[in-house]
């Protein structure tokens, strides 16, 4: 989709209303990003700061990749006698 919009004052700030089918289309819901260029500001998604996480993980565990590094003993006496469950 291709459109038009203009310019507007909004406060001492200047916006643009995005016409509803292009919130539509893109799948823009809350927040996004700006990046600007020359002649150019292009608005995206904000990614999740843990975005592709969940896949990542489920990759390691299919690789056996996901084990704990201490192992399964508590890593010093503290943790056997002081921590409680």
């Amino acid at each position: 989709m291709k459109t038009t919009a203009k310019i507007i004052t909004i406060g001492n700030s200047k916006g643009i209303r995005i016409p509803k089918q292009a919130l539509i289309e893109s799948g823009i819901t809350v927040d996004v990003e700006l990046e600007t260029g020359p002649n150019e500001l292009i608005i995206r998604s904000k990614k999740s700061i843990r975005e592709g996480w969940e896949d990542a993980y489920a990759q390691m565990a299919q690789l056996g990749e996901d084990q704990l590094l201490l192992g399964s003993e508590p890593a010093s006496d503290w943790d056997n006698h002081e921590w409680q469950w």
